[in-house]
């Protein structure tokens, strides 16, 4: 299994989870195009399009930085037709861009709801719309959103109904584009059990403390490897990292782990009905 020769396409790909996928590809030899919008320095954010792209060539793999706002018709449309023209063709999609904002209705400003709807639905619906003619074009083309699976429960809206919303915006695209494609292109969706170390955990959920009970960004990077070797046919999935990999048989998770002296905190979105797979701990490890 190899991903050498493809070409994907990946939101949010300067830092965290998009840039674990995009370097997970690397390492076969993929060509990425890093659509993300950092283009200098942040003093709380590690990463530029620029220092990615470094990265993932570093790692094997051929990289295209562009300068890309998912809320910008004009600039996903151009973004994608010059990755297909760079690489001659396109043929994955990862929807990872997102925007949170973790407050109740009251305190939600009107301005952040418009943010959170205009990158996380929005901008997931706009980059699968553009995508579609390029993919149509591969032998075995996907769209992935990282997105939870469709659990309609008041638990997961009630604390943060905007946000909220706007996830299972992207996995309503999900939905919606695997039935109107289906046998065409692998549309499917992956969340992540637990917390994943990323700058939004420690700047925006829990600092030092939530990122030493979270899982590595590899976790998803590997998940995602796997789905798209799968054919087209693997489509309309809303996959639970862990649970995924463990039927495909990957046994050991503990590797993932930022600190296994501490328990793991289990993500926003996740189903009761989808238990932790056998043999998997969420407790610290001794």
């Amino acid at each position: 299994m190899s991903l050498k020769g493809k070409t994907l396409f990946i939101t949010g790909a300067s830092r965290g989870i998009g840039l674990a996928i995009a370097l997970r590809a690397a390492r076969d030899g993929a060509n990425i195009a890093i659509a993300a919008k950092t283009t200098e320095p942040h003093p709380k954010l590690e990463g530029t399009i620029y220092s990615a792209a470094e990265d993932i060539e570093k790692a094997g793999g051929k990289a295209l930085p562009l300068v890309v706002d998912v809320r910008e018709e004009a600039q996903v449309k151009e973004a994608l037709d010059k990755t297909a023209a760079q690489f001659g063709g396109l043929d994955i999609v990862v929807n990872n861009a997102s925007a949170i904002s973790l407050s109740p209705v009251a305190q939600t400003d009107m301005k952040r709801f418009d943010l959170m709807h205009q990158i996380n639905a929005r901008g997931t619906f706009m980059v699968s719309k553009y995508a579609l003619p390029h993919l149509a074009k591969s032998v075995s083309p996907h769209i992935l959103m990282l997105s939870p699976p469709l659990d309609m429960a008041p638990k997961w809206f009630a604390p943060h109904t905007a946000y909220s919303m706007a996830k299972f915006g992207m996995s309503l695209v999900v939905l919606g584009l695997a039935g109107e494609q289906h046998g065409k292109i692998a549309v499917n969706a992956l969340w992540p059990r637990t917390t994943i170390a990323t700058a939004a955990v420690r700047n925006l959920l829990g600092g030092d403390a939530l990122m030493n009970m979270s899982r590595t960004p590899d976790i998803l990077a590997d998940a995602a490897w796997r789905i798209f070797q799968k054919p087209k046919s693997f489509t309309g999935n809303f996959l639970i990292d862990d649970t995924f990999l463990a039927a495909e048989g990957v046994t050991d998770f503990d590797r993932y782990r930022v600190n296994p002296s501490q328990p793991l905190q289990v993500d926003f979105f996740v189903p009761d009905s989808i238990p932790a797979p056998a043999g998997v701990s969420l407790k610290a490890l001794k």
